[in-house]
Formats: C-alpha cells, structure tokens, sequence
C-alpha cells in the first residue's frame, strides 16, 4: 500500500468524522433532517470509496472507486455551500469543513491521475 493511498484513507476517514459530527449538531440543534441526510450520506461516502479502492480487482477498477469517491467529495462541497448559505452552519463550521473537503478533492484527483498515467 502506498503512502499516497494512506493518506487519503485516513483524511477521508477523519473527514467522515467531522461530518458526523456536524450532522447530529445540526439535527439537534437547528432540527433539519433534510439537507442534514445529504451530506452525512455523501461526506461519509467518500471514504468509504476510498476504502473500496484498496481492494480494487484492478487498475480500471482503482480508478473507478476513486472517481465516485470525487463525485462524493464534489457533493458534499454542494450540501455544504447550501448549509452555509441557508445559515445551518456558521461561517467558521464552513470554512473548516470546506477546507478540508477541498483537500480531498486535490488528493483524489492527484491518485487518480497518478494512477491512470501509471497504467
């Protein structure tokens, strides 16, 4: 296993943590259960994609699970910028947690390129 790939696995796995951690905030706190569920759904989704891809079947397959990992992380992007602008989340809750989704964009994308130019 790469050092590249454990990387991804444990930011995406931290991620997942923190949106966990938002989403019951804002369902305790604020009582939204819709837009909540998204991005629990896809912020939780990217690293377990990630995980998939550590046993891929091939390179294509590899490339495939990090791909939807990146729809994943593009989402959740998405659902936070609406939660930030709808005011479920603070400005200070968007700034870190964009933060650290744009990272895993960047790292995603760079895998796969890798991969792909290793292929």
């Amino acid at each position: 296993m790469n050092n590249g790939k454990n990387v991804l696995r444990d930011k995406s796995y931290a991620f997942a943590l923190k949106i966990v951690q938002m989403y019951k905030e804002i369902v305790e706190q604020k009582k939204e259960f819709v837009l909540s569920r998204q991005i629990l759904r896809s912020g939780t989704s990217i690293g377990a994609m990630v995980r998939e891809s550590e046993y891929a079947q091939s390179k294509a397959d590899f490339v495939n699970k990090l791909s939807i990992a990146l729809k994943e992380a593009n989402e959740t992007d998405y659902w936070l910028t609406l939660l930030h602008d709808s005011k479920y989340i603070t400005q200070g809750q968007y700034d870190e947690v964009s933060a650290l989704c744009i990272e895993l964009i960047k790292i995603t994308t760079a895998s796969i390129k890798t991969s792909k130019k290793n292929s």
